[in-house]
């Protein structure tokens, strides 16, 4: 589009010099100066014309572009996914070798190599999750577990080994929140915007890569749809969720269903189920840590084995105790593990007999533990804050265009950047912007105004009351006021 309106306008500005050229003295024109005049706005055209022919694809060959495209959005992903895969590892590369197994559904399943598989280090009988997916047909795979389970690590760690492993022609696994997904936009355009959004893909160059089949859709979070009741569990209607399994039951590939990778919690999929599921697809349910995994785990990250001694004996000794119950999640074990990586005593975690207790000892913990790997960088007390402005927004209702936001507005679960300018203030930043704008608007008559007076002769800009001296100001003063308002 701005080509096109950037020839026109050089082929019309060419025009305009080279005819009234050519009409006012054409007798006293030599040849050459003829040719010359009519020269000007033919080049101009073929320029524009060979520009905008180098931007169109040859024809048939899309579909090779856009197989080198997805190698370049290979990269992308895996660079970003890494930094939230450190992240969720307590920026550590120690992994609990998550176990998980297959869940029988009535119809319309996929099929799987084996009823059960590992995070990594799989066998032929009980394989890894990449191999378990590669080998499921259709590649249709609903991971369900409780909450902190693992799922979005169990996923993370699929996809970087899917882009690890990654054929010339094999699809780049692309994540998505379903939180933030409005589902009267179809599964293709969503991928189209998420490619845009996220990785800063022309619109053009997103489309031909969905198109082609070279994105392979991760939705993450299907219960952070709906609003949960207050046993945790989703709301009767669960419309968002129901509908965004529709759409995705219609989502194909030529005449397969199409390949995707699902995330929910256990209970919300199987609230769900008696109204609608995923067809053709394999349901993995991820199985709590258990003890002697746990224990493996505490010791691979930690420093001083020792401090961790009394710990690692209760989760030995009693297997049914609160704290071997409490820490059969994924996320309270790393949790632990960071907290206590540096400083502390790991048996202070044997006085509590709850997962809410244990949660709020270590949740009170976590701030100053993880800003201490970065002491040049964080203060705990500043970052508490921070997240706490951050969390009362995101307990807000959904930010609108109105000051007013709607009763039924829900509070978010994403942070999305450019929701976030209420936090500012509403009115101020509304005030600021009102202000910006009337400034851009009254900026290019005042410059004009300005270069106008720079540019007139003397006696043209005396009766103005503009000095010979302020108007040789006139430029200076215009870049300014333009590097101001930039």
């Amino acid at each position: 589009m701005w080509l096109g309106f950037s020839g026109a306008a050089l082929l019309v500005a060419s025009l305009v010099y080279a005819v009234p050229q050519l009409l006012a003295e054409p007798k006293g024109m030599s040849a050459a100066d003829t040719a010359g005049l009519l020269g000007l706005p033919v080049g101009v055209a073929a320029l524009v014309v060979s520009v905008s022919a180098q931007r169109h694809a040859p024809e048939g060959g899309l579909a090779d572009l856009a197989r080198g495209w997805a190698a370049t959005l290979a990269v992308q992903v895996k660079e970003t996914e890494e930094r939230q895969w450190r992240q969720l590892l307590g920026d550590d590369i120690q992994r609990i070798n998550l176990a998980f197994t297959m869940q029988p559904v009535p119809a319309r399943a996929a099929t799987v190599p084996a009823d059960s598989g590992r995070l990594f280090d799989g066998t032929p009988t009980i394989p890894d999750v990449v191999t378990y997916y590669r080998q499921t047909h259709p590649r249709r795979l609903v991971v369900t577990g409780a909450a902190g389970a693992g799922k979005t690590v169990l996923v993370l760690e699929l996809m970087l080994a899917l882009l690890e492993e990654r054929g010339a022609d094999d699809p780049v696994p692309v994540r998505l929140s379903m939180a933030e997904w409005d589902t009267t936009v179809p599964l293709r355009d969503l991928l189209v915007h998420q490619l845009v959004d996220a990785y800063d893909w022309p619109a053009a160059m997103a489309d031909e890569l969905v198109r082609h089949n070279r994105v392979l859709p991760v939705l993450d979070g299907l219960d952070e749809m709906d609003p949960t009741q207050p046993d945790g569990m989703p709301s009767a209607d669960a419309t968002r969720a129901l509908a965004a399994l529709r759409a995705l039951n219609t989502y194909q590939e030529g005449r397969t269903a199409g390949p995707l990778i699902l995330t929910c919690r256990t209970a919300h999929y199987d609230a769900l189920t008696s109204r609608m599921r995923l067809l053709d697809a394999a349901r993995i349910d991820i199985a709590p840590v258990p003890p002697q995994d746990a224990c493996t785990y505490l010791l691979q990250r930690a420093d001083d084995p020792t401090r961790w001694a009394p710990v690692l004996g209760a989760l030995r000794d009693d297997w049914a105790g609160p704290l071997t119950t409490t820490l059969s999640t994924p996320w309270r074990l790393c949790l632990a593990a960071t907290v206590y990586a540096r400083d502390g005593d790991p048996a202070n975690l044997l006085r509590y007999n709850t997962p809410d207790e244990l949660d709020e000892h270590l949740l009170a913990r976590f701030i100053p533990a993880a800003t201490a790997l970065y002491p040049d960088h964080y203060d705990a007390a500043r970052t508490h804050r921070w997240l706490a402005r951050l969390a009362t927004h995101l307990n807000a209702p959904n930010p609108g265009p109105d000051l007013n936001p709607p009763a039924d507005s829900r509070p978010g679960t994403d942070l999305i950047l450019h929701q976030l300018w209420p936090l500012a203030g509403r009115r101020r930043v509304r005030a600021a912007d009102a202000l910006l704008t009337t400034f851009a608007v009254l900026l290019p008559p005042l410059l004009l105004t300005l270069l106008l007076f720079a540019v007139l002769p003397e006696e043209e800009t005396a009766p103005l009351l503009l000095s010979p001296q302020q108007a040789d100001l006139a430029v200076p003063v215009s870049v300014a006021l333009v590097s101001v308002f930039a």
